[in-house]
This record gives structure tokens, sequence and C-alpha cells, in this order.
């Protein structure tokens, strides 16, 4: 089953890589891909398979992370005790993003 990479796949995938292609380069990389797949499609083809379990992952590891379990925190009030600045409840920083004009934060 050989299927040709067409020129908008191709150029999709320049457009992704920032790639910019002319014409001869898109159609001449629509050729080397669609050789580049079909090859190794056909390696694959070649592998034997027959009494292999189908797995989702090979190592055999299923999830390994610790279920969520909420635990109580800190109230609002608790948290903003020690900070030296703060406005309507939150943590009062100095800004790290410039904002455009008019669209500045209350002091």
């Amino acid at each position: 089953m050989k299927k040709k990479i067409s020129l908008v796949e191709v150029r999709h995938i320049a457009k992704l890589a920032n790639l910019p292609l002319t014409e001869v380069e898109l159609k001449k990389f629509s050729e080397q891909l669609s050789e580049v797949i079909d090859y190794n499609v056909s390696l694959l083809k070649k592998v034997p398979t027959q009494g292999v379990e189908p797995t989702a992952h090979v190592s055999g590891v299923s999830n390994v992370l610790r279920a969520d379990e909420t635990e109580p925190g800190l109230a609002a009030n608790e948290a903003l005790q020690n900070t030296k600045s703060q406005y309507n409840g939150f943590f009062k920083v100095k800004a790290i993003l410039d904002l455009p004009a008019g669209r500045q934060g209350k002091e």
C-alpha cells in the first residue's frame, strides 16, 4: 500500500517546522517523504508479531502516581498574615509582565 504524501501535507509539515520551501522543494520532499514512509512501513510489515499480545505500554508499568487527595489548606487571611503587601485579599507583587497601554493593573 503506497501512499503518496501530498503537497498540502508537506506544506503543512514545513509550516510546523517553520521551513520556507519553494514549490520545487515541496514536490521533491513529497516524493522523498513518500519513499521514506513506504520503506519504513515495509520494514514494519516484516516484523514477526504472531502470538504477541497487543499492549499499550511495553514495560508493563501501570499508574504509579498516588491518588489525588484533598488536604486542608490555609484560610486566605492566614496565608496573607505575613505578607508585606496585599490588595483585595491577594498577594501584591511587583509586575513581571509589561501590559499594553490602557490595561495597567490597579495599585
